[in-house]
C-alpha cells in the first residue's frame, strides 16, 4: 500500500508526529527493499519505521518516504548443543514474540518481555532490561545495505553491541530484514541478574526459576512503571525511557560524588554499577527524582509519568514541542543539579534536543 499525507501519530507510541509526504506498507521482505531504493533513486529523505516504540517525530512530520515494516514469519533455522537457532522477520511484534519463546521452552528473552516495538529494532537499540539484552542471544542481522546497494548478513561482533548501542544506530546505511537468536532449550530461565527482579522473584542474583515465572514477574514489574501498553493508561503514551543511564568516566564519577555531597548531605550514596571498561553506570531515574522532578511533573500538556521518571508522557493533547521542551527541561536540571548531561534514547526525526 501507497498512501500520502499519513498523520504519524497514528504510527507511534507516543501518539505524536504530523503527516507523511509519502507511507508505504511493506508486508514482503521486496517490498521494504524495492520502497528503500524508490527513495534513494529519487534522492529523498527515507525512515524506516517499525513499531514507533522508541522515535519522536516533528509536529511537521516527515518529508520523504516513510516505510512501515509489516514483514512476518518465525522459524527454527539450526540447532547447536542445547541452543536453538532462530530467525525472525524484522516487522513481527517483540512481545508476542518473547511469549512464544516462553511457553516453547527456549530461553534468552524472557526478561524482555513486555517491551513495544517490532523485532528489527531490537539489534539498532540493543534492546535491553531486568539484566538481559539481546546483544547476547542474536547471532546475525541480515540487512539490506544502502550504500552498496546489496544484501548482508552481520554476525555478533560485527554487530559491535555495547549498552543501548550498536553498529546500526546513529545512521541509516543498513536496514534490518531478519534476526536470528540463539535460544537455549529450557524451561527454565537464564540465571537472574537484575536485582529487583530477583527480589520479586524472591530469589538470589544467579538463581533460575521457571519461564513463565520470570516472564509474569517482568511483565508486573513493567506494569508499575507504566511501561507495559495499555490504551486506558495514559502513562503509557510514552517511547519508554527517554533517557539512557548515564556511564561516567572517572573524573565525571568524582565530580557526581562532590555534588551529590553538596545537594544531600555526606552520607547520601547513589547507584553505580562498575563497566569493565573502567566506567561507572549511575541511575537516569535516580538523577532526575534527586534533581526535583518527581512522578507526574509537568507544567504544560506533556508530563513525566505518574509512575516512572525515566518516561515522558502525552497524556492526550501534547505535541511533539511540548514533549521536547519537558525533555529540556529535565536535561537542564539534572545538569545544573549533578553536572551530569542526560541523553536521549528514543530516535528524533525532523527535531532536536
Amino acid at each position: 500500500m501507497i498512501a500520502e499525507e499519513v498523520n504519524l501519530a497514528g504510527y507511534t507510541t507516543l501518539r505524536l508526529g504530523g503527516p507523511a509526504r509519502k507511507f508505504v506498507e511493506a508486508t514482503t521482505e521486496e517490498e521494504v527493499v524495492a520502497a528503500v531504493r524508490d527513495a534513494d533513486d529519487a534522492g529523498e529523505p527515507l525512515l524506516v519505521l517499525g513499531g514507533g516504540s522508541n522515535v519522536v517525530v516533528a509536529d511537521g512530520g516527515f518529508a520523504g518516504t516513510v516505510v512501515h515494516v509489516g514483514t512476518r514469519g518465525t522459524e527454527r533455522v539450526a540447532a547447536e548443543g542445547d541452543r536453538v537457532h532462530v530467525r525472525v522477520q524484522a516487522g513481527e511484534d517483540w512481545d508476542p514474540f518473547v511469549a512464544r519463546c516462553a511457553s516453547d521452552g527456549l530461553a534468552g528473552v524472557e526478561c524482555l518481555s513486555g517491551i513495544p516495538g517490532r523485532v528489527g529494532a531490537t539489534p539498532i537499540q540493543n534492546v535491553g532490561a531486568y539484566g538481559q539484552d539481546v546483544g547476547e542471544t542474536i547471532v546475525a542481522v541480515r540487512a539490506y545495505d544502502r550504500r552498496d546497494r546489496a544484501w548482508v548478513t552481520l554476525g555478533r561482533d560485527e554487530c559491535r553491541f555495547t549498552y543501548r548501542n550498536s553498529v546500526f544506530k546513529g545512521h541509516s546505511r543498513y536496514v534490518v530484514l531478519d534476526v536470528t537468536y540463539a535460544l537455549r532449550e529450557s524451561e527454565e530461565s537464564q540465571p537472574i541478574a537484575y536485582a529487583e527482579l530477583a527480589r520479586r522473584l524472591d530469589v538470589r542474583p544467579g538463581d533460575r526459576v521457571a519461564l513463565k515465572e520470570a516472564r509474569d514477574a517482568v511483565l508486573e514489574l513493567r506494569r508499575g512503571k507504566g511501561m507495559v501498553l495499555d490504551p486506558a493508561d495514559p502513562d503509557t503514551r510514552s517511547a519508554g525511557s527517554f533517557f539512557t543511564n548515564p556511564i561516567l568516566e572517572p573524573e565525571q564519577l568524582a565530580e557526581l560524588e562532590r555534588r551529590v555531597a553538596e545537594r544531600l548531605g555526606p552520607d547520601a550514596t547513589f547507584p553505580r554499577y562498575p563497566e569493565a571498561d573502567g566506567r561507572t553506570k549511575t541511575s537516569a531515574a535516580w538523577l532526575i527524582d534527586r534533581a526535583g522532578f518527581a512522578k507526574g511533573h509537568g507544567t504544560g500538556p506533556a508530563r513525566i509519568s505518574g509512575k516512572h521518571t525515566l518516561a515522558l508522557t502525552n497524556p492526550g493533547d501534547a505535541r511533539t514541542a511540548d514533549l521536547l521542551d519537558l525533555a529540556r527541561e529535565v536535561r537542564a536540571g539534572v545538569r545544573d543539579a549533578f553536572g551530569v548531561e542526560l541523553v536521549n534514547e528514543p530516535v528524533l526525526i525532523g527535531v532536536t534536543l
